[in-house]
């Protein structure tokens, strides 16, 4: 069974272009349209090895969904990567400080994303 990744985006279309770019990972791909459902894939057993979540969403941010993942058991060490629009310094250190693996501003390069997945889930 391949490993798998989930997407946190509110935008259905983000969601998708996300996904058709990972899908040369070979990865399980899941996908949630906002963190409040991520946190509930994740409560509900789901333990993906990489999460990849935008940073502005209404409900819970990116970074809010960061900390309340690093609070899971067993997922203090799984890569997040934020996937937004913003590139401010003080906004990645904020990330940075709240347990973010990475940052990479939209729009994104596939080439580079899939590179980074591979990097990030060996």
């Amino acid at each position: 069974m391949p490993d798998t990744i989930l997407i946190v985006d509110d935008s259905p279309s983000m969601l998708m272009s996300v996904s058709i770019a990972l899908r040369p990972t070979g990865l399980d791909i899941k996908e949630a349209s906002s963190a409040e459902a991520a946190l509930e894939l994740l409560n509900g057993g789901l333990s993906p090895r990489m999460i990849l979540t935008d940073l502005n969403m209404d409900g819970m941010s990116g970074i809010e969904l960061v900390k309340a993942v690093r609070q899971l058991p067993g997922m203090s060490f799984t890569p997040i990567v934020l996937l937004t629009t913003e590139s401010q310094e003080d906004l990645r250190q904020t990330a940075k400080a709240a347990g973010a693996t990475g940052w990479l501003v939209k729009p994104f390069d596939a080439a580079k994303l899939v590179a980074l997945v591979k990097k990030l889930v060996p």
